[in-house]
């Protein structure tokens, strides 16, 4: 059996960690979820710090801009930094439909830039084709505990487990 896709979503609007949420129980692939509210705690999350020091690695991280404390531009620039970060896609997902969001979203390396769209179903859509790219159609380095395991993938690409 393989292990469940890691996902971290870093959102501080409850309604849109639930839709997030239950657009991914829909899924065909086995995903796990962990729902950061803070770019201090995406942070710490990435970085193992604190209560999150026994945090697995996420494979994809869907980030919005407008969070609390730091925000999600600060967040992305330090995970790109990192030599151990940097190859975790960064998907944004965020309200904001800016230029300027956009343009310092992908220079600062982000993978992806989605508007979060204001209808359930478009919502659910969106997050499922980003879910679906990322791991049916793209070809993801392995984690590093993964490789140590002799590189076998995290994700069932066959879409045959089921989202906890």
């Amino acid at each position: 059996m393989t292990t469940a896709i890691q996902i971290l979503l870093v959102e501080d609007n409850p309604g849109d960690a639930d839709l997030t949420r239950e657009s991914l129980a829909a899924s065909k692939l086995r995903t796990e979820l962990t729902v950061v509210v803070s770019g201090a705690e995406a942070l710490d999350f990435m970085h193992r710090r604190g209560r999150f020091a026994s945090a697995s690695r996420p494979d994809l991280i869907l980030l919005d801009l407008n969070l609390p404390r730091i925000d999600g531009r600060a967040v992305l620039e330090d995970i790109k930094r990192d030599a151990d970060l940097k190859r975790i896609p960064v998907c944004i997902l965020t309200s904001s439909a800016a230029e300027t969001d956009v343009v310092q979203g992908y220079n600062l390396g982000a993978n992806c830039y989605v508007v979060k769209p204001l209808d359930f179903k478009t919502f659910q859509n969106i997050v499922q084709a980003v879910e679906g790219f990322w791991f049916t159609i793209v070809k993801l380095p392995a984690r590093p505990e993964d490789a140590r395991m002799g590189g076998q993938q995290s994700a069932d690409a066959g879409g045959s487990a089921k989202n906890q």
